[in-house]
């Protein structure tokens, strides 16, 4: 038991004070980022694009065209917007159109790559007027370029 003249610590030993851990600072960027956002949206929403300026873009240098002697044209031409293009074999909308359902088309155009692999040509020239769906230059280019070592070349016909 202590009593009143006893001293609670000896004096040869050190006092030791306990302080709490200290916690770490925490940052919260939720505000910044809600910040970021509000501001990509307000000049998404306010900026003007130019839509009258037009590109220029530079000639092709390292290309080479395509020789029509040496290759399979296939025109493909709108008829109705939003609908399957006329298929043409041929330069531009000459004779009559490929028929129009997907398979008869894919079957003509691979008869038409056989016979221009027998004739020595070398590739395939698709010209699509503006207005026709990748999806259906794909399509043709596919059909046409199944048969023999045929390269495929696309160009966009600008008619209005």
């Amino acid at each position: 038991m202590l009593t009143i003249d006893e001293p609670l610590l000896d004096e040869d030993e050190p006092i030791v004070l306990r302080c709490r851990a200290l916690e770490e600072p925490e940052l919260d960027i939720t505000p910044m980022i809600d910040l970021t956002f509000l501001l990509l949206i307000f000049f998404l929403v306010t900026s003007v694009p130019d839509v009258q300026r037009a590109l220029e873009l530079p000639p092709a240098r390292h290309g080479v065209a395509a020789d029509p002697r040496t290759s399979l044209i296939v025109t493909l031409a709108v008829v109705t917007p939003g609908q399957a293009p006329a298929v043409f074999l041929g330069d531009g909308r000459v004779g009559a159109a490929l028929p129009g359902d997907s398979a008869s088309q894919e079957a003509a155009l691979k008869q038409a790559a056989r016979q221009a692999v027998e004739q020595g040509k070398s590739a395939v020239l698709i010209k699509a007027e503006r207005g026709v769906l990748h999806r259906d230059v794909a399509r043709v280019s596919a059909a046409a370029s199944s048969v023999g070592n045929l390269r495929v070349h696309v160009a966009v016909l600008e008619i209005e």
